[in-house]
């Protein structure tokens, strides 16, 4: 089954047309990373899959249904830029549980405790649980954000540039944290990122953008010479694609 099927996709954002006619389907328990240079419509096109941009023509469908009829602890979503005011009065278990609720609560369930507490530790952060917002770092927000999204156990996980403000060596433990969720449960992760190394070794498909879909298949076809030099307009560092993926 498709996870996502995008069919004649236009996206215009005031005068500018973010996406152009794209076409492509995405495979249930697909792990896709999608790249392509600054403005080419990556997070366009996740915010279109979430249901926050309307396209302005074309349709999307996440197993068959639009967006907004979606049950929403199908999707776990880990925003680039996060907009939580950290000075608010939070601890993290209770931003974890609003991925259960979508909103905030005075009173924290048994059950909504437990499940909070697993997904910290699928992330290895139960020892932030009781930490407020506004104390942790980037990269430990970072992780408490995929937390949130696995709280629910979704079907498909959307993240946009997830290693943003975490160091090398918690890139890469990052990084292994979401390889072992997609291999433990199956779950379709949808990636958008820069890192054509990251791309390259966990990624078992690849899209590249630029507004137009330049090339979308397996990595080593997708991020070949030719096609990156499309997508970016300049030739590129080319990484070594041979190496195992992780579908």
């Amino acid at each position: 089954m498709h996870a996502v099927q995008i069919t004649d996709l236009t996206l215009q954002l005031g005068e500018t047309e973010a996406l152009t006619d794209i076409n492509c389907c995405i495979r249930e328990g697909q792990f896709l990373a999608i790249l392509g240079p600054n403005g080419a419509g990556k997070s366009s096109l996740l915010k279109v899959i979430l249901g926050l941009f309307k396209p302005s023509s074309g349709r999307v469908q996440i197993f068959e249904r639009s967006p907004h009829e979606v049950p929403h602890q199908w999707i776990g979503y880990v925003p680039q830029v996060k907009t939580f005011d950290r000075s608010f009065p939070a601890i993290v278990l209770e931003l974890v549980v609003t991925g259960l609720r979508g909103t905030w609560m005075r009173r924290i369930s048994a059950s909504e405790r437990q499940t909070a507490l697993a997904a910290l530790q699928m992330v290895g952060a139960s020892h932030l649980a009781e930490r407020t917002i506004g104390s942790l770092s980037g990269g430990e927000l970072q992780r408490i954000y995929l937390a949130r999204s696995f709280a629910r156990r979704p079907k498909i996980v959307l993240l946009d540039e997830p290693a943003t403000g975490i160091d090398q060596m918690g890139e890469s433990d990052f990084y292994s944290v979401l390889q072992k969720y997609h291999r433990d449960t199956g779950s379709t992760i949808i990636m958008v990122t820069h890192d054509l190394e990251m791309a390259s070794r966990h990624a078992g498909a690849a899209m590249l953008l630029n507004r137009r879909l330049i090339s979308y298949g397996p990595t080593g076809e997708t991020l070949c010479e030719e096609c990156l030099k499309k997508a970016y307009e300049t030739p590129l560092p080319i990484v070594d694609v041979r190496r195992e993926k992780h579908a």
